[in-house]
Parts: C-alpha cells; sequence; structure tokens
C-alpha cells in the first residue's frame, strides 16, 4: 500500500514541536548561566553559542554605566525569562529591552548616549 508523505504531518508537527521546546529550554538555561557569569564578573568558559556572542557584542555596545549595570543585566535576565516562558524563540537584545523601556523614571546610558528607562 502506498502511503503519502503528508498522513504523517500532525505527527511530524508534533515532534517538530517537542524538539522546539526542548530547544527554547536548553537556550533559556544557556541564557541564564551567561548571564548568571556577567553579574558575578567572572566568565567560566571560552566557547559560546553563536547567538551569545551576538547577546555578548549587544550587551558591550549599549555601555551600561557601572553603577545600574548588574541590575540592568538583572531586570534585563527576568524580560528574556518571560518572553521566552510565553513562547519566544530566542532571547531579545539587550539594546531592545532598553528601548522598550524608554519614558521610565530610572535613567540607563546606551549607546547613543540617550538616557533609557530601566
Amino acid at each position: 500500500m502506498f502511503k503519502f508523505p503528508w498522513a504523517d504531518a500532525d505527527k511530524v508537527l508534533k515532534t517538530y514541536m517537542l524538539v522546539e521546546t526542548v530547544d527554547s529550554e536548553a537556550r533559556l538555561n544557556r541564557f541564564n548561566r551567561l548571564m548568571q557569569e556577567l553579574i558575578r564578573g567572572n566568565m567560566n568558559r571560552n566557547t559560546f553559542q553563536p547567538w551569545e556572542i551576538e547577546i555578548l557584542l549587544d550587551i558591550g555596545a549599549c555601555q551600561i554605566r557601572e553603577p545600574v549595570k548588574r541590575e540592568t543585566l538583572r531586570r534585563y535576565q527576568k524580560a528574556v525569562q518571560r518572553a521566552m516562558e510565553k513562547g519566544a524563540p530566542m532571547p531579545l537584545r539587550l539594546s531592545e529591552y532598553l528601548s522598550g523601556k524608554k519614558g521610565s523614571a530610572t535613567p540607563v546610558a546606551t549607546t547613543s548616549g540617550a538616557e533609557d528607562a530601566d
């Protein structure tokens, strides 16, 4: 009997969703580890995923002032956790987080030199 390739589409979709969920959870775990290393000020590894390098470069480009850096990174980490728990496939960048926080009370220095809120 001939089997049509789309007959198992539901099974393939469920498998894909399971793999994507596992990948997303692994990505969130790696992101949390990266943030903890940055907040503590000690990077204990020398191997990174490409998306982690993009996150690190973006954080460096934001030029956050030292007095507020730790708290900003903690808040950023919580925002990423919430977004990924709601289904975001990748962590948002710090610059995206900061641009979404404009207009609040606590200023944070960014690359543009303008003050963004926390």
